[in-house]
């Protein structure tokens, strides 16, 4: 009945009658019509509008794996802990569903045969193997502590998301697509700052608003969403944007300012340099904003190697902006800030130290293999500390310490390969920025834990989708370097 009734109606759009056409076309509106009316009615604007973002974010994504990436890419940088408003067994993130549908279309494409080449990579074989140690420590760690279905979901989360490498060295050979994603990025780097800048300038009550309104779709909403030094209301306020934690936050921006810092100085830059000053600076002042210590550092590690490595002007600008930053009356409430967390006279990292101590004793107890992510075997040990090291050797003890960074030497090495191979200036500038990334990453890794901690998934989705695009952009360096190779001995011939 219904096939035929839609047959009708397929014939009437068509028929020849201009007349009936447009009968056709008016009960179609009006259908449309009645069914958004009666969505909007019965579940809300909010949630009406979540819906149609889903169904077409849903249908851009099934289009191709790499619009999946972008999806992933926007929704980790604008909405990192959205959920759906409502629950199907279980209340999915919008990061959820976008990874799931990326993988499943990535997989379709293998298994229809329309596409057949899979790369691994030269760092394949690291990551494969520390995902296995990951698994292997997951299930070992069942023995002390009975997972809840929260445990569950989280680690496949972070498996899957480390798994988004696989992806991106497949999807992104060609370089319109590797420069795609790395545009994304940027993009997506300046508009969570523009948030994070325009939640610290509005009265604290405007921000909460609009934080009440995300909490619908999963988001903390009230004045405890807000985030103070040293958890005083009284005290100075710390820029949180969509990420809520600041430190979360300023790890966000350490990664992509690094990324669009050389693109200040390259010649043939990503967007036009009046932008990239616009995303760079919006992204320094987030970064000021977030008051976060160890992201400062992070950041500063990263723009040094830059400037080491291609651009020296870097350097010099680097010397004036510490400069000034150390004398200005502006950042000196943040110079005793700094201070006073390196002489550790503070509550925050004093409590860091007690961190510290405790994940070493944890360490110290069980060292090869860790104790899990589900529990603990004794009364007296917990699972987290500040630090991106010292939690992987609780979760996954030395060995799987040492295997993440075995992968990250192995990947840094290949940056320099990359880079030795004299690429043309594009590539050259996002194998630099991404370099510096890292290593502005893994510096602040020790004061932070944000990498691999099961509750931002989106931060360790950023991180393994970064170093599948350095991967990529490492193959096509080579890719230069052979070709040019081969023009070369054709002429000496």
């Amino acid at each position: 009945m219904f096939q035929t009734t839609y047959s009708r109606f397929q014939a009437i759009l068509i028929d020849p009658d201009p007349r009936r056409q447009r009968r056709a076309v008016w009960a179609l509106l009006v259908v449309a019509a009645l069914a958004v009316g009666l969505v909007i009615g019965v579940a809300g604007p909010l949630v009406s509008l979540a819906l149609a973002f889903v169904a077409i974010a849903g249908w851009v994504v099934l289009r191709s794996p790499l619009w999946g990436l972008v999806g992933i890419i926007a929704i980790s940088t604008l909405l990192p802990f959205a959920t759906l408003p409502f629950k199907i067994g279980f209340t999915p993130s919008f990061l959820d569903l976008a990874i799931f549908a990326t993988f499943m279309v990535w997989i379709m494409a293998y298994a229809l045969r329309s596409e057949t080449r899979l790369e691994t990579s030269s760092i394949g074989l690291v990551i494969a193997l520390f995902l296995v140690i990951a698994a292997f420590t997951f299930a070992m760690g069942l023995q002390y502590a009975r997972p809840t279905s929260n445990n569950l979901r989280q680690f496949m989360e972070m498996v899957i998301s480390i798994t988004l490498f696989f992806v991106v060295i497949n999807v992104a050979r060609q370089r319109d697509r590797l420069f795609l994603l790395a545009r994304v990025l940027m993009l997506g780097g300046a508009a969570a700052a523009t948030i994070g800048i325009l939640f610290y300038i509005i009265p604290q009550s405007a921000t909460v608003w609009a934080l009440d309104r995300l909490a619908r779709f999963g988001y903390p909403g009230g004045f405890g969403a807000l985030r103070f030094i040293n958890d005083d209301p009284e005290g100075v306020m710390r820029a949180i944007g969509t990420s809520i934690d600041p430190n979360v936050f300023g790890g966000l921006l350490i990664l992509i300012g690094l990324i669009t810092l050389p693109q200040l100085f390259t010649e043939k830059p990503l967007f036009a340099r009046r932008w990239v000053a616009l995303m760079l600076g919006l992204e320094l002042a987030c970064l000021f904003l977030t008051m976060s210590r160890g992201s400062m550092i992070g950041f500063a590690f990263g723009a040094v190697v830059i400037g080491l490595l291609r651009y020296r002007k870097l350097l010099a600008l680097g010397l004036v902006a510490g400069i000034l930053f150390l004398v200005l009356p502006v950042t000196q409430e943040y110079v005793q800030y700094m201070l006073v967390g390196l002489a550790g006279q503070d509550r925050s990292t004093q409590m860091r130290f007690g961190e510290y101590k405790d994940a070493l004793n944890l360490i110290a107890r069980y060292p090869v293999f860790g104790v899990g992510f589900t529990g603990v075997p004794e009364i007296d040990l917990y699972i987290g500390v500040s630090s991106l090291y010292l939690l992987m050797a609780e979760n996954m003890g030395l060995i799987g310490l040492g295997v993440f960074l075995l992968a990250m030497a192995f990947f840094l090495n290949a940056l320099f390969q990359g880079l030795r191979s004299q690429p043309d200036e594009q590539i050259a500038a996002l194998l630099i920025g991404i370099l510096g990334a890292i290593i502005g990453l893994l510096a602040a890794g020790v004061f932070d834990h944000y990498l691999f901690n099961l509750t931002y998934p989106h931060m360790t989705s950023l991180l393994w989708i970064t170093v599948g695009i350095g991967m990529a952009a490492v193959g096509l360096a080579r890719e230069q370097a052979e070709i040019a190779s081969v023009r070369a001995t054709d002429r000496s011939t």
